[in-house]
């Protein structure tokens, strides 16, 4: 009979890990297909750079301005119904990108599906916390950033190869598949713990948190095309400070906030997320340029751009489930450490194209370093976050965790106009390069500095106390 338990429960265990991966692994999917669709999507509907940056921005925005208000959804009304609801929704949204006949529709569209998005992945990795035990979470979270890394593989391969031989269309299309296949799955998952007392939703902190956002994102990129000076650009930026400044106002005095500024109390939750913010504003940053250039610099058709942004995506499903699991043995700091730097490393190592670009020896060797470097980082950075808080607040600390990676991209990607200027030349290919290197490194040190080993210095404190 306890043969049979312990395997109806490790049967369980996989099974939410399944569905906690195909959760996320479509709004990973969506953020690694839509970059090899940017030149094609701006060639149909007109717009240059400054599209490109919204087709990407207007998804990151909503994601990173209400993914905090997600993770508090997640803990008040259950884990499962919150990702039904995101799963459904995303599905919807994706449909209308498809069928977008303007670049102003296809903007708003991807606003929207942001917001899908923002109900996905807090919710995935809070069943994964509250499923495995702690001597588990860092091998299963290994699992997950793997596969949902897979994401990353058929994403750049899917998107070219439908773009080439169909329409740029078909990317946001596509998702309903793992949609259907993840509704079905979750029939069959063990029902997730209720959530006990009322549900309290921090409104006004979502309203702050987007208008701050917005403002700020808005005044990054559109100075490209009005001016520091024009009152277009001023005033969504001075109201974007305003908002940001209120926001976190609000959120140390607010009943239910959305960001519990106590989550911070924890060393190794508050250093992991300045690390966060170079480590994911790198990353998002960097491969926007990459496959940019790649295709309207270098001539790639978009098929082969995909394939040649696969290499770290293929070192990181090798690698990233045992890396994990040593992470969880040895501790998190000198994984968090030395992964950024290597990482940082390979980019700089791309700074040797040339205009006839030789791929096998000017880009591969350092995507293939990044890809290490991202492999030992990953991982270990997640459960060091989480593993800091304690189980019942997992969904909020997975969102504002998120809710950092996701606002650092969204902030970079914004900044590419003032850091390569009006168009992705080899240039400003270069200078995007350098700027993505220093920022890997800058995270690497950062938490070589600040973090440490749970297990002996740190335990996971309550947040619900405070």
């Amino acid at each position: 009979m306890a043969d049979t338990q312990v395997s109806a429960g490790e049967r369980a265990k996989r099974l939410v890990l399944v569905v906690a991966i195909l959760a996320s692994f479509v709004s990973f999917l969506d953020g690694s297909i839509v970059n090899v669709a940017l030149p094609s999507i701006a060639d149909e509907l007109g717009g240059g750079l400054a599209v490109q940056q919204w087709v990407v921005d207007a998804y990151m925005l909503t994601l990173g301005a209400l993914i905090l208000l997600a993770g508090s959804l997640s803990d008040a009304f259950g884990r499962g119904r919150v990702l039904a609801a995101g799963l459904v929704w995303f599905g919807v949204t994706s449909l209308l990108c498809a069928i977008a006949p303007t670049a102003t529709l296809l903007i708003i569209a991807r606003a929207l599906q942001g917001v899908a998005a923002a109900l996905l992945v807090p919710s995935s990795l809070a069943i994964i916390m509250s499923t495995f035990p702690s001597k588990e979470q860092g091998g299963a979270i290994g699992r997950w950033t793997a596969w949902t890394g897979t994401a990353m593989i058929i994403g750049p391969l899917l998107g070219g190869g439908l773009v080439d031989a169909v329409s740029w269309r078909l990317i946001f299309a596509i998702n309903v598949v793992p949609i259907v296949v993840t509704l079905w799955l979750m029939r069959r998952m063990p029902a997730q713990p209720r959530p006990a007392g009322g549900a309290h939703v921090d409104i006004l902190g979502a309203v702050l948190g987007a208008v701050g956002l917005g403002g700020l994102v808005f005044a990054l990129i559109e100075q490209e095309r009005f001016g520091w000076t024009s009152l277009v650009v001023l005033v969504p930026l001075v109201v974007g400070v305003a908002a940001s400044a209120l926001f976190i106002v609000w959120q140390a005095r607010a009943r239910s906030p959305m960001l519990p500024l106590t989550l911070f109390r924890a060393r190794n939750f508050s250093v992991g997320n300045v690390a966060t913010v170079f480590v994911y504003g790198a990353l998002s940053f960097g491969l926007f340029i990459m496959v940019i250039y790649l295709q309207q610099a270098a001539g790639f058709p978009a098929t082969l751009a995909g394939l040649a942004t696969m290499p770290p995506t293929l070192v990181m499903l090798a690698l990233s489930g045992r890396i994990g699991a040593w992470s969880s043995r040895i501790g998190p700091r000198l994984f968090m450490g030395v992964g950024p730097i290597v990482a940082g490393i390979g980019f700089a190592l791309t700074v040797t194209v040339q205009p006839a670009i030789n791929y096998w020896l000017q880009l591969l060797p350092g995507l293939l370093l990044f890809g290490l470097g991202l492999s030992i980082t990953v991982a270990p950075l997640t459960s060091a976050i989480l593993g800091a808080i304690s189980t019942e607040r997992s969904g909020i600390a997975s969102a504002v965790n998120n809710a950092v990676s996701r606002v650092a991209g969204l902030v970079t990607v914004a900044c590419a106009g003032l850091i390569i200027g009006g168009s992705v030349d080899l240039d400003g290919f270069r200078r995007g390069m350098i700027v993505t290197a220093a920022m890997l490194i800058v995270g690497g040190i950062v938490s070589l500095i600040g973090i440490t080993n749970r297990d002996v210095v740190e335990t996971p404190i309550d947040q619900t106390a405070s």
